[in-house]
């Protein structure tokens, strides 16, 4: 499986004590999952299997099978963790994943196409989306169901009523 269709879930910031054991840092909503996987990907190394996870103040702890030294976990500071999409944590209904919003074409409920979205920012209450219009202005839109009519993530389609137009 190509890196580029992995999902980012955490990084290795350092070896924690002399069995091998590796600090990661979690990029995830989901910390649990480590204790769930059986292997990850390992940025420019590949996949590696793994033997235990348990938490640690704000990081986890994971032992790799075959790394059993500090310096074998101090060759990989700095990795990052990856897993394929068929081990995502399921969301909900009506949820869905940054990295799936980011490249979806929005349309207004005319059927015009306003732009792709970006980026996603979290100033707090709701998501906001970062629209990049056809004459590379930013375009932001509330990720609240006034706004956002419908997602097709297959499809890669958002339709949109912007606010101008609820009135």
């Amino acid at each position: 499986m190509p890196e580029t269709d992995l999902i980012t879930i955490g990084k290795i910031v350092a070896p924690h004590g002399v069995r091998g054991d590796v600090r990661i840092f979690p990029l995830t909503d989901f910390p649990d999952r480590f204790h769930a996987l059986k292997t990850v990907y390992v940025e420019n190394v590949g996949q590696m299997q793994l033997e235990s996870a348990r938490p640690h103040k704000k990081f986890i702890l994971l032992k790799f099978a075959g790394i059993n030294t500090m310096n074998e976990a101090g060759n990989l500071s700095g990795k990052l963790l990856k897993i394929g999409r068929e081990d995502l944590v399921q969301l909900p209904a009506g949820q869905y994943y940054i990295f799936d919003i980011i490249g979806l074409n929005v349309f207004n409920e005319e059927g015009e196409l306003l732009g792709i979205i970006t980026d996603v920012l979290q100033p707090g209450s709701n998501d906001v989306y970062v629209i990049e219009t056809q004459d590379k202005q930013e375009l932001l839109v509330p990720a609240i169901k006034e706004v956002v009519k419908q997602i097709d993530i297959a499809g890669k389609k958002m339709l949109v009523k912007l606010q101008e137009e609820m009135d």
